[in-house]
């Protein structure tokens, strides 16, 4: 049964004024102000991924549990029933219900897309992605359909990826992992270790990198990718950002162009957990691969990103957020166009894993902690 904690109860209903809340409200110190954080919601169990969803004028929150729960959080605090018509997944190590992700297109046809970890025939598991129509009574996802499996199938609980990201022309972009098997990040006839693009039913676009290339998977955009647990788009000039786990060290921000490898495991700035080096790795720079645009040669291990464009709260204009899991902070990134000019981090002092982070529709930042009795949070600024 999900608990929730009464003393940070609130009401869900969205819109630019913010929400209405009766929880606590905690501070602590930034750079530019004091952070504000409030517990919207606890109990849930290693939730991954979040997405606004416009109710009756408002939005509310899904939010997915990696074991295999979808779940939204009600107009007046409470957190619904898992929602049903949801797909079985592969509910081991890294491996569960990922991310979810509306259609560019969801005041029309209501669809919802989530990305899972499916098991293959011979035990091992890769990322799939489907999606089904929000039921009108918003308890079920119907008629969900697969639309994209990444095969082979390799993995045995690691390095599924995966985010969504749907384009300004309503095409589809699939982060993957390569599942724990390194090489296959340049194998262009496999799907590990690739940032795919799709349609919005799942079929290729005619302008993909490797349309009629032989030995050559048409889905894919890029490749030479580790573990790409963050994507979104930069709304100031329209591309896709990633960012993706380096091994020990090497964790790394990339601006995926189509047909570049972007080097895993031949290019990295990380060595294996072992200490030792990466078999495979030639260097941290290679001929024919492109750098990073930004990388940490020790790794916060990086997850969830948001781009912050909101009005509320000015002085987190031009950056990106970034949450960290091992680090247990929320990074902050000051951009100039594309540089990335200064870093802070930020909420060390909560000591959690942050695994998602979004901008909601009032300007907030959104943020979920992977823990068995994971958190949404509610963040703002006072600016000094």
């Amino acid at each position: 049964m999900l608990r929730q904690s009464l003393a940070f109860v609130c009401c869900f209903g969205l819109s630019s004024a913010g929400l209405a809340s009766t929880g606590e409200v905690r501070y602590y110190a930034s750079e530019q102000g004091r952070i504000s954080v409030e517990e919207l919601s606890v109990g849930l169990e290693h939730p991954w991924g979040l997405a606004f969803v416009p109710v009756d004028g408002e939005s509310r929150l899904l939010v997915t549990e990696r074991p295999g729960r979808l779940r939204l959080l009600q107009g007046d605090g409470g957190v619904s029933e898992p929602l049903r018509g949801l797909p079985e997944v592969f509910a081991r190590g890294q491996g569960g219900l990922l991310d979810v992700q509306l259609s560019a297109t969801f005041a029309q046809d209501r669809l919802v897309y989530l990305s899972y970890s499916e098991q293959g025939r011979d035990g091992k598991a890769g990322t799939t992605v489907g999606r089904g129509r929000l039921s009108d009574d918003l308890r079920a996802l119907e008629d969900f359909q697969v639309i994209f499996r990444q095969t082979p199938k390799l993995s045995t609980g690691l390095h599924f990826g995966s985010r969504l990201v749907f384009d300004a022309d309503g095409l589809l972009f699939i982060a993957l992992g390569e599942n724990n098997e390194r090489a296959t990040a340049q194998d262009l006839d496999k799907l590990q270790g690739k940032l795919v693009r799709l349609q919005a039913d799942g079929k290729v676009p005619a302008d993909n990198p490797f349309v009629g290339k032989d030995g050559a998977r048409e889905e894919i955009w890029s490749y030479g990718h580790r573990n790409q647990q963050g994507a979104a788009i930069n709304p100031w000039s329209g591309a896709l950002w990633t960012h993706e786990h380096g091994p020990r060290g090497g964790d790394e921000i990339n601006i995926p162009q189509p047909g570049r490898n972007y080097g895993w495991p031949k290019a990295t700035h990380g060595i294996n957990y072992s200490f030792l080096p990466i078999p495979e790795a030639e260097g941290k720079a290679l001929e024919g691969t492109e750098p990073p645009h930004y990388v940490w040669e020790k790794s916060p291990a990086i997850s969830g990103m948001a781009f912050y464009q909101a009005s509320r709260f000015e002085p987190w204009q031009h950056n990106l957020f970034i949450g960290a899991l091992a680090d247990r902070s929320l990074i902050r990134l000051q951009l100039d166009g594309d540089r990335i000019v200064h870093e802070e981090r930020l909420l060390k002092e909560l000591k959690v894993r942050i695994r998602d982070v979004r901008q909601g529709p009032d300007g907030y930042l959104y943020l979920l902690t992977d823990e068995a009795q994971g958190k949404v949070l509610r963040v703002g600024l006072e600016a000094d």
